[in-house]
């Protein structure tokens, strides 16, 4: 059975849009032998190899965005062998994203199809026979397709957006690794101004489930708040109307290089590979398309400027549970957790932080100031402190910034007496600079299914440090 969606005038994120509208009662799968649920509207529910097909009626041209809830029977990103369900949707016979489903948990996800033109399209979504074996189900509900016309605000953000190529390093597994492994989560992109009045800098970042390579884990609980991986992946300048300058395209290339993208477009968007264990890129794409694993991630998201850009993470909670699910089925949790060491215990024990800082002017040679922040607890003469009193392990970046504080098991904001600014040299030598505490964004835990919880506190800080006075109370109960 094939279902048909009409376009619709509507608004969406503040822009015109030609709003994709289910009709019908289901979706029904396309693949013999068995046969999909059916009976729910806009829903697809798929054994493997099985496919649903879509009707897309455009009205207007654009950039296309895919909505769903997804959910994946048996699937658990903690469990090898079960880890996900892979989705790969197809527009007009071609292939154009895979959709990763770690859970069994109904997530709604958003994934670009790219450009369609004014008529009729065909969207197939295909349960991929290559998907991890323990995983016999997926299902798709509340399917919605958004077209961007060219006219609107975040037309440019998604016509320019890179196709991401999956990594296929022979010594990580399969050439379908992001299926288990260091999976792409979502994407935003940030614009700024460029020196040309009238263009902008569009540049893109992404949020992967963990990093194989680079930092370790506890040095980015310590540094970053997360044991996600966040890269910016490519970057461009567009001129007036929107199009491309010459030779402004660049992408972050192994060793967290910055190199001029002269690799292969699809329309406007460029393809590049992930190539490195820490998730870097490059422009030669080295795997035949047959094999491939496409990520067209949603990019019209953006962050406020005085948030983190773990904010991302916390305007997507389930992003939380599959990074700690990635530590666990990996071993890298210390069991039993235990906060004097810097080993990366059990998330759930961990008080999650983002602060803003600004550091003054260095007085000498030596290091930067660095920012540690110190818990104490009710009833414990502790300091419990997120860098571990490990050199290197502080927040030393003046931008919003998210660090986590490891506690003994069960503790919750109850038992969080203060917070405290505890300044540190970042390296060798301390070069005598003043560093000022400006902002506390969110103080939670961790809920027993590894999303965050409510934050308890926020607040505005005119703390400064200095050499002589390195500590001060943030915040007391």
């Amino acid at each position: 059975m094939r279902r048909r969606i009409d376009t619709l005038p509507g608004r969406a994120l503040g822009a015109v849009l030609a709003t994709a509208a289910l009709s019908g009662a289901a979706l029904a799968a396309t693949a013999a032998p068995a046969t999909a649920s059916e009976g729910r509207e806009g829903y697809l529910g798929l054994e493997r190899g099985q496919s649903g097909t879509i009707d897309l009626d455009v009205r207007r041209p654009g950039e296309a965005v895919l909505t769903a809830t997804v959910s994946a029977g048996r699937a658990d990103w903690a469990v090898k062998g079960r880890e996900s369900a892979v989705v790969a949707a197809y527009v007009d016979g071609r292939h154009v994203t895979d959709l990763v489903v770690p859970s069994n948990l109904p997530t709604q996800r958003t994934f670009a199809l790219g450009r369609l033109e004014k008529g009729d399209h065909e969207l197939r979504l295909v349960f991929d026979e290559r998907s991890p074996a323990g995983v016999p189900t997926v299902e798709l509900s509340r399917l919605r397709v958004d077209v961007s016309r060219e006219n609107a605000e975040e037309y440019d953000v998604l016509a320019h957006a890179p196709i991401l190529i999956g990594r296929t390093l022979p010594e990580l597994g399969s050439v379908w690794q992001n299926a288990t492994t260091d999976t792409p989560l979502i994407a935003w992109h940030e614009a700024r101004p460029a020196a040309t009045p009238g263009h902008q800098i569009v540049e893109y970042s992404v949020v992967w489930s963990n990093e194989d390579g680079g930092t370790n884990s506890p040095a980015l609980m310590a540094r970053w708040g997360r044991t996600t991986d966040i890269e910016w992946f490519y970057r461009v300048e567009l001129d007036e109307d929107g199009e491309r300058v010459p030779g402004t395209g660049v992408y972050q290339s192994a060793g967290h290089g910055t190199v001029e993208f002269t690799g292969e477009f699809e329309g406007d968007h460029p393809l590049i590979q992930v190539c490195t264990s820490n998730n870097n890129m490059c422009h030669e794409i080295s795997t035949p398309a047959a094999d491939r694993m496409r990520f067209a991630l949603d990019t019209r998201a953006t962050r406020p400027a005085d948030r983190s850009r773990e904010h991302l993470m916390d305007t997507n909670p389930w992003t939380y549970q599959v990074m700690a699910k990635e530590m666990l089925r990996e071993g890298q949790i210390e069991a039993p957790s235990n906060p004097a060491t810097p080993a990366v215990g059990d998330q759930r024990t961990y008080l999650w932080v983002e602060t803003t800082q600004v550091t003054g002017t260095a007085q000498g040679p030596g290091s930067l100031p660095g920012l540690a922040i110190g818990v104490k607890l009710r009833g414990d003469a502790t300091v419990y402190r997120s860098d571990h009193s490990v050199l290197g392990w502080t927040i030393a970046r003046d931008v919003p910034a998210a660090t986590t504080v490891e506690l003994p098991a069960g503790k919750t904001a109850d038992d969080v007496e203060q917070l405290i600014a505890i300044r540190t040299p970042s390296g060798a030598g301390d070069n005598g600079a003043t560093l000022s505490v400006k902002r506390i964004g969110r103080a939670f835990f961790l809920t027993p299914d590894y999303l965050p919880g409510p934050s308890f506190l926020a607040f505005d800080s005119g703390v400064q440090l200095t050499p002589a006075a390195p500590q001060a109370t943030l915040w007391t109960r």
